[in-house]
Order: C-alpha cells, then structure tokens, then sequence
C-alpha cells in the first residue's frame, strides 16, 4: 500500500515510469476480473484500457484512501456493467481465452490438470446470475470487502453476503455435479 502511495504520488507528478509500473503491478489481476464479469477477451481488454486511459486523466483530483488496487478493481466492475448494458450480454468466457496461466507445475499432465480444472471453475462461473458472480469474483480475485462491494452494487451488506454465499453454494453444487457423472 506504501508502494502504492508512492506511485500515485510520483505519476501525479509527471512520472510514467509510475504509471507504467501501477500498470505492469495490477494489469494481470484486473485482466483476469474483467474476462470474469464478460464475455469476451477482447471486451476485458478494452475494459482494461478504458480504465487506465480513465486514471490517467483524472489523476489530478485522484486521492487514495485506501487500496489502489480496490479501488481499479472497482473501476473494472463499473465499466464492465457498462459494458454488459450496451451489449446485453450476461455470459463469461474461459481465464485460458484471456491471458496465458503462469503454473509452478514442470510437468505435462500437470499442467493438463490445471488447465481442466480452470475451464470447469470457468464453466461454473458462467451459470452464475450476474449478481452472485461480480460478487464471488470481485471478493476472490478483486480482493474487495463486503462493504466496498455493496456499495458498488447499491445494496445492503447482508444482500451482497446472501449472493456471496448463494454463489458459492451454486458453485459447489456444479462442480460437484461435475465429478459424479
């Protein structure tokens, strides 16, 4: 968070090193939020840019007050309803089809592993309502709180924590369903 401070501070004062290192830091975990809450790779990434191009022109009344990376989480989320409106679309795509998935694993079937099981959490989030799904992604992957997300969705605390835990019920139920068949 000091880091962070730090870069708002210098790139408020002309510095793209700045920008160019709040970017390289969160481009990855915002990419990987706006392909959850869209349904195509090329809309995450217009999402994405749309975003910074954003930050970058209001930085000069921008104040941090709490994470950075909260706060462009929530700047995702918001585009990505935007998004969603103008296209009327509700479904997601694959991680895979967004980004290429960096693993520790050495070994082939590892990795064929790993990928399988990325495409059926992937598959599961996208029979998520749309409510439930920014909430369980937004928590997971955005690392924001209950609060921040209720207020991005203009609803009580206890309604984002009823979507959060219908959510995840439904998730377990796919994927267990998945493994019995």
């Amino acid at each position: 968070m000091l880091e962070d401070k730090i870069l708002v501070f210098r790139f408020k004062r002309g510095s793209r090193q700045a920008l160019c290192r709040i970017y390289q830091k969160y481009e990855s975990s915002l990419l990987t939020l706006a392909v959850n809450l869209l349904a195509e790779p090329s809309m995450a990434e217009d999402v994405l840019q749309d975003v910074f191009i954003s930050f970058v022109e209001s930085v000069d009344r921008f104040e941090l007050r709490g994470s950075l990376k909260a706060y462009l989480a929530k700047c995702v989320a918001n585009r990505c309803r935007d998004y969603l409106r103008k296209s009327k679309r509700n479904r997601i795509v694959s991680i895979d089809d967004a980004a290429e998935i960096v693993s520790d694993a050495n070994e082939p079937i590892q990795l064929a592993i790993l990928s399988e099981e990325l495409q059926r959490v992937s598959r599961a989030l996208t029979e998520l309502p749309y409510e439930q799904r920014e909430v369980v992604v937004l928590h997971l992957h955005g690392d924001l709180k209950f609060r921040a997300i209720a207020q991005l969705q203009q609803v009580t605390v206890k309604t984002v924590l009823s979507r959060y835990r219908y959510g995840l019920n439904k998730l377990r139920s796919i994927l267990n369903g998945e493994v019995s068949e």
